[in-house]
């Protein structure tokens, strides 16, 4: 189970403090446990800093607290800190990752709905899309939508699997699988009752909770080529 501990500390000299945090972090490439750090300043306390580490697990975590580095950079935090620094323990119970899910949600869902009101739940209304197979962009929720719209029509059974996710900052990257028969006019061209399928990765970046631009990156080619529409040499 991922283990956080969080370290509440106050001081005067927080940029030497980061230059510490900065010396240990490369003193223990190769060797320490944590896989992620997050340090915030409160806003009404000055001087106050909270820095949340996680691990793996609690035994994971005791790893890195055994590294002589730990020990070392440790003394040298308390010597920088105005009191003596606290340190909580938490098992994490529940672990919310709300933008990935948001992107779930869009790609199994929503994509190809008729419904405008969860498309306005999930994105900003001056969201920007950027599609590399098509050279196309657009500059509203509404286009985006009449998107996903003109594929159902052209494929009205076609869905996504998520292949892989990862999420870092405000930005989801989505690794993703899609397949559909080509029952309807698509791109222009009569439908060639063909089930075609294509791989690709999407980009969503949030703000606020809503994903404000999005860039897709995909087989265009191999679709085309699987319509008949493209010949490929030999």
């Amino acid at each position: 189970m991922t283990f956080v501990q969080l370290i509440d500390c106050k001081t005067s000299k927080y940029d030497d403090m980061n230059r510490l945090m900065d010396s240990w972090v490369e003193a223990t490439q190769g060797k320490r446990t944590a896989t992620h750090a997050v340090v915030g300043k409160d806003r009404s306390g000055d001087g106050h800093y909270v820095e949340i580490v996680e691990f793996p697990s609690y035994e994971d975590a005791m790893k890195n607290s055994g590294l002589p580095e730990t020990d070392r950079i440790f003394q040298e935090m308390v010597a920088l800190c105005d009191e003596m620094p606290t340190f909580t323990d938490l098992e994490v119970v529940r672990d919310d990752q709300l933008n990935k899910a948001a992107v779930r949600r869009f790609l199994l869902e929503v994509c190809g709905r008729e419904d405008p009101a969860p498309f306005h739940e999930l994105f900003a209304e001056g969201y920007t899309e950027h599609d590399v197979g098509t050279d196309e962009v657009t500059h509203s929720v509404k286009e985006a939508q009449e998107k996903t719209l003109a594929y159902r029509r052209g494929f009205p059974d076609f869905t996504f699997t998520i292949e892989d996710q990862i999420a870092e900052g405000n930005r989801v990257v989505t690794r993703w699988s899609w397949s559909g028969t080509n029952t309807g006019e698509a791109f222009g061209m009569p439908p060639t009752g063909k089930r075609v399928g294509m791989t690709g990765t999407t980009t969503f970046v949030f703000s606020g909770g809503k994903m404000v631009e999005g860039w897709w990156h995909w087989d265009a080619l191999g679709m085309m080529r699987q319509l008949g529409v493209v010949q490929m040499p030999g």
